[in-house]
């Protein structure tokens, strides 16, 4: 790299996304999906079980989500969230950016397979704090003991195969 070339952005630390969970009151998830195959409807699920957030589902092309009301965008929510979970190609991020600055939520979350590094300085110069290429239930079960270092809580002790 150049000195004249920016660095290349990095996630907060997991000391800082933690506090950022802590802090989180409400979470608005763009994309969510009402198939339970789709990853955002898993995460979903969790976070309506396992967390104390108010959430909110937003997708133009959907009317309920797990027996919640479905808003068509940010601006439609009944509130202002605090924490933005993005579900969406990499293409239409810049346009999720937009109506996350315009809402005023102060953080934004890209799941895994999400990474724009200008789009999150940018977001950053505007005083949300970001995160790419993460998966808040994943982080959020990690962080409150949910989650086995591996990335899974199966509850099994050892490694071998239970004969039949």
């Amino acid at each position: 790299m150049s000195t004249t070339e920016a660095p290349e952005w990095v996630n907060p630390s997991p000391t800082a996304r933690l506090a950022l969970l802590r802090r989180t009151k409400s979470v608005a998830m763009v994309g969510a999906s009402a198939n339970p195959a789709r990853a955002s409807n898993f995460v979903a699920t969790y976070l309506l079980a396992s967390t104390d957030y108010d959430v909110y589902f937003v997708n133009p092309n959907v009317a309920e989500i797990l027996g919640r009301p479905v808003y068509r965008s940010l601006a439609d929510l009944p509130v202002v969230p605090d924490l933005v979970d993005t579900f969406r190609r990499p293409s239409d991020l810049p346009g999720v950016l937009d109506e996350v600055l315009e809402v005023g939520a102060k953080a934004w979350w890209l799941q895994f397979g999400l990474w724009a590094p200008d789009l999150a300085r940018r977001a950053e110069d505007a005083g949300l704090t970001v995160v790419m290429d993460r998966c808040l239930k994943i982080e959020h079960a990690r962080f409150h003991g949910g989650l086995h270092l591996a990335g899974f809580n199966t509850g099994v002790i050892s490694s071998r195969r239970t004969m039949r």
